[in-house]
This record gives structure tokens, C-alpha cells and sequence, in this order.
């Protein structure tokens, strides 16, 4: 389907990944072209440093959702929890396949991770990008982040509020359920 404004459903799930998933989500960084790989990690890094990453993300407990479709992680969305701070704070990071990129998969992935934040009890959340990641910056301020630039990056905070959600809204960030994208 290429008409604009329709979409079709995804044949994969938004979940959270298991730690026996870990491989999954090394895989998934692996994959990342250069642009993506730099917009992830602020940088150049190398294939090592990719696996240490993801092997870390597991053994300090972060949360990692995945976009997973035919046993693939194809979009990853982390928390991880930044206990220097008084209030509960989080840092988030996204991670998205160059096929899947600019097609609602962050942003639903973002939705369901700030939803997961507020259930753990956090009242802020960090994202930090290059300055030259139009695509994150844009993302985060879907989210209302304050967005500003320091140390040579791109600093945005988000302030999280309880929300009451209805039972549908509810149901949706607990159980899994197919992805509508544009097409």
C-alpha cells in the first residue's frame, strides 16, 4: 500500500524483552547502518563496544522494550533508571531499523516507555542526542521535553506526571498488540 495516510498492520509486537532475549537485542544494534548506529550512541563506536553495551543494558537491569517481528528485534526503546538524582529519574534511548524509521514505531514505542516509567514510579526521564538528530529531537518534543544544548549535545528532560488511564488504555500498555504504521 503507498497511498498516503493508510497504514497496515505489522506482523511483529511491542513487548518487553526477556533477559534470554539478550542476543535479540545485541543482533538488533548490530544491524544498525552508520547513520543510525552514530544517532543511537552520539558517535562512532565500534562492533565491541555495540555487544558490551547491550550485555550491560541486561546485567544493570534496564528496561528494554522491543519491536519484534519474525523473531527480530527491530526497534528497541531502553530505561534506565539514574540513581545519582533525588527524584526517580530514567534515561531513555531509542534504537530503530532504518526500514521501519520515520513510521510511528518510535513514537509508539516512546508512548509505551513513558507509560512503563510512570508504573515504576519515576518523575523525570532524560534523553540526550547529537545535535543533528532531527529525528530524536522531534520525538521528544512530541513527549514535551525541554530540549537544550550542552557540552555538545542535545539535552532534554521530561516531566512525568500520574495519569489516569481508562481500563481500554490500560489493556493496550499491558497486552501486546499489533503495530498500525503508515504504510
Amino acid at each position: 500500500m503507498t497511498e498516503q495516510g493508510r497504514t497496515r498492520a505489522l506482523a511483529g509486537l511491542i513487548r518487553r524483552l526477556r533477559p534470554s532475549e539478550l542476543r535479540l537485542f545485541r543482533e538488533h544494534l548490530l544491524r544498525l547502518d552508520h547513520e543510525s548506529r552514530h544517532d543511537r550512541f552520539n558517535s562512532t563506536i565500534s562492533d565491541e563496544f555495540v555487544a558490551d553495551y547491550a550485555d550491560r543494558c541486561f546485567a544493570t537491569g534496564a528496561t528494554v522494550l522491543g519491536y519484534v517481528e519474525n523473531g527480530k528485534v527491530l526497534a528497541a526503546a531502553e530505561l534506565h533508571e539514574q540513581p545519582q538524582f533525588d527524584e526517580p529519574t530514567g534515561e531513555i534511548a531509542f534504537s530503530v531499523e532504518r526500514k521501519l524509521q520515520r513510521r510511528g514505531v518510535g513514537t509508539e514505542l516512546f508512548r509505551r516507555l513513558l507509560a512503563h516509567a510512570l508504573s515504576l514510579g519515576y518523575t523525570q526521564l532524560s534523553v540526550t542526542t547529537h545535535p543533528q538528530n532531527e529525528g530524536m529531537k522531534a520525538l521528544a518534543r512530541k513527549f514535551n521535553a525541554r530540549l537544550s544544548f550542552r557540552d555538545g549535545e542535545t539535552v532534554g528532560w521530561i516531566a512525568l506526571e500520574p495519569v489516569t488511564f481508562t481500563s481500554h488504555e490500560l489493556r493496550t500498555a499491558l497486552h501486546p498488540q499489533p503495530l498500525e504504521i503508515a504504510a
